[in-house]
């Protein structure tokens, strides 16, 4: 699509006029200028070199399927059934604003989905002038013997060898060299479980 040159003009409205096309922009999540421009499209129809936006379209599309509509109840009503070609441009209406609302779909999502990357940068960014702050580190809980053996690349009876003939020092120390982050750790016989050594 060609982008089109906007020019700016300045107009006086009335105060109440104003504010009700500020509060209906903020009411359908467009600008008071769209607004306008839809109004405009409206009393002027086509305008040559203008092309018209997806909102713009989708309204045309909505008003033309109302007015189909209606035509097709009158005539329902004053004939007892419906005319085939009436039906042929109603369901092809309604085809294309089924299309354009999905297009519309899909633009806000990508919109939404650009906001949310800047926004996203905007928090990065602001949290690298941030004071430094580290949390503390994760805390290592008790483990069973089924979960101490896996963290030790070892089995359970081999685990269970090794408490039982080693003294309480060399079983830590064991336990150290085989811990992926060279923790020294204790079993406790209260609940069964191996704690790390702080």
């Amino acid at each position: 699509m060609a982008k089109v040159e906007r020019e700016s003009i300045n107009f006086k409205l009335p105060k109440p006029l104003a504010d009700a096309l500020r509060a209906k922009a903020v009411e359908l999540e467009t600008t008071a200028t769209d607004l306008v421009i839809q109004g405009l499209h409206h009393v002027l129809g086509d305008v040559p070199g203008v092309e018209n936006s997806v909102e713009i379209r989708l309204y045309q599309l909505e008003e033309e399927f109302f007015h189909f509509k209606e035509s097709i109840n009158q005539n329902s009503t004053s004939h007892g059934n419906t005319n085939p070609q009436q039906e042929t441009r109603l369901t092809s209406v309604e085809s294309k604003l089924e299309a354009l609302t999905n297009k519309l779909a899909r633009f806000e999502g990508a919109l939404m989905q650009i906001q949310n990357s800047i926004n996203a940068s905007k928090s990065r960014s602001r949290s690298s002038y941030a004071p430094n702050y580290h949390a503390p580190p994760p805390q290592i809980e008790a483990l069973d013997e089924e979960a101490f053996a896996m963290r030790l690349g070892t089995n359970v009876p081999t685990v269970q060898e090794q408490r039982a003939t080693l003294s309480q020092e060399q079983f830590e120390s064991w336990c150290c060299d085989r811990d992926p982050i060279k923790r020294k750790w204790r079993y406790r016989e209260k609940d069964g479980k191996y704690h790390p050594v702080k």
